[in-house]
């Protein structure tokens, strides 16, 4: 477990808190978990991470919420081999002991489901910002 964060209840079921304060583009840990290489493949807290492949997040990590105004952002590293890969949590802004830790789920119109964030810019849905004229209620 990464002692940087804490998963607690939120209104939203669970959700990661910061413990300590991070600068913009501070990494915030590893995600780890179970990679999956299937293109059909899809769960609730899957990251995509191209080419068919997905990764089942791993506690803490699993528990990241969508903003539509995100604190953070997942970094994407791939070596030269197929398996020679990582992704990151970093913050893209300053981030406080005790605030929750989002990251902008940008789906596709076709996942597009109604948004809960509520930020002062929330988009409504949770979907891609390019394809949000797209959404046909």
């Amino acid at each position: 477990m990464n002692g940087n964060v804490i998963v607690k209840p939120s209104p939203l079921g669970h959700a990661i808190f910061s413990l300590t304060r991070f600068d913009p583009a501070a990494q915030i840990g590893e995600i780890t978990g179970r990679l999956i290489e299937d293109p059909d493949y899809g769960s609730e807290y899957c990251i995509e991470c191209g080419e068919g492949r997905s990764l089942e997040p791993a506690a803490p990590f699993r528990f990241l919420n969508h903003s539509c105004e995100p604190n953070c952002e997942v970094i994407f590293w791939e070596g030269e081999s197929t398996r020679d890969w990582e992704l990151c949590l970093h913050s893209i802004k300053v981030i406080e002991p005790g605030d929750e830790l989002t990251i902008d789920y940008a789906w596709p119109v076709s996942n597009a489901i109604p948004c809960r964030c509520r930020s002062p810019r929330c988009r409504g849905w949770i979907v891609a910002e390019e394809e949000l004229p797209l959404i046909q209620v």
